[in-house]
This record gives structure tokens, C-alpha cells and sequence, in this order.
């Protein structure tokens, strides 16, 4: 039997025996993006986050079916979110994998999204009160970058070497 615990407006906090975990309220996941440029340059953000109490390096990326969205594929998500966030419209987008975000603490689901053929269609920073600064890193610098932004303070999101995994095994 599973016992709510609590429920916000995002999340849920649930018991099953005696597991305790989280779960997302009016979602089916979250889409992380992998988005380059023409000029092969990564597209990242930077935002603060509260529950780190510090400011991240990240991919772009947001919550599948949120804010009247529901039903959404999670490509469209992808392109939604690349473009609210950075300001950057992607043509198509395709799945490269999914999986559990932290399966001991959380039930949701990841899913990192390819984007192609980005154009630049405004300065991005997110919606209401994200305060998202964008990146765009050529992809020739990207680990010195990474790691000058590490050694700033900056928590750098794992995820991003996963995507950067990924497009080293793409196909020129």
C-alpha cells in the first residue's frame, strides 16, 4: 500500500512499507537536451538552485506534460523548453535514452532529447522567475570550460557528460 505523505503542487512525497520517496505531480518526466549549434557549440544554462543553495551548470531541460501541457510527446517538450530557456528553436528532436533520475529517492523519469538544427530565435532565460543565464561553449573548449566553471563555485550537472558521451559516438 503507498500512503501520501504530503502533496504540493510539484511534488509528492509517498511511503511504501517502510521506503520513503518523491514523486512529480502532473508529469510523466523530464526531458534533458542536448542541443548544438551550426557552429558546434554546446548549448548549456546556469541557474541557482534552491535545493543546492548554489548556482549549476546544466543542460537545458524541463518537466514533460507541466503547466497544461498534458499528453505531451517528450520531443516536443525538448523543443518547448530548448527554446523558452535558451532562446533557441529546434527543428526535431529524437530520444537517445531514458531512465530513472535517482531511483532510491525519486519515481521520476529522465529522458535526454537530441535536438537538431537549432536557429536562434531570442535570449532565452526561462519563464516567471528562472533567471536562466545561457551558454553557448564550443565544443573544442567545452572540458576547459567545465572545468573553469567548477573551479568558480559552480556545481557542474553530471548529465552533461552523458550527452557529451553520446556525441562523441554521433556520426560526422
Amino acid at each position: 500500500m503507498i500512503e501520501t505523505l504530503y502533496q504540493g503542487k510539484f511534488v509528492k512525497l509517498s511511503k511504501s512499507g517502510t521506503w520513503e520517496y518523491a514523486e512529480r505531480v502532473n508529469s510523466t518526466g523530464a526531458g534533458f537536451i542536448l542541443a548544438v549549434t551550426p557552429d558546434k557549440e554546446l548549448v548549456l544554462v546556469e541557474q541557482y538552485r534552491v535545493p543546492m543553495q548554489a548556482r549549476t551548470i546544466e543542460l537545458p531541460a524541463g518537466i514533460i506534460g507541466d503547466e497544461g501541457n498534458d499528453g505531451e510527446a517528450v520531443e516536443a517538450s525538448a523543443i518547448r523548453e530548448l527554446e523558452e530557456e535558451t532562446g533557441f528553436r529546434a527543428a526535431r528532436a529524437e530520444i537517445l535514452f531514458s531512465g530513472p533520475v535517482a531511483p532510491g529517492l525519486a519515481s521520476e523519469m529522465l529522458y535526454l532529447v537530441r535536438t537538431y538544427d537549432l536557429v536562434r530565435v531570442g535570449a532565452g532565460g526561462g519563464v516567471d522567475n528562472e533567471n536562466i543565464t545561457v551558454h553557448i561553449v564550443p565544443l573544442t573548449q567545452i572540458d576547459d570550460w567545465l572545468a573553469a566553471k567548477g573551479r568558480e563555485g559552480l556545481l557542474i550537472e553530471p548529465r552533461i557528460y552523458a550527452a557529451l558521451y553520446f556525441l562523441l559516438r554521433e556520426k560526422s
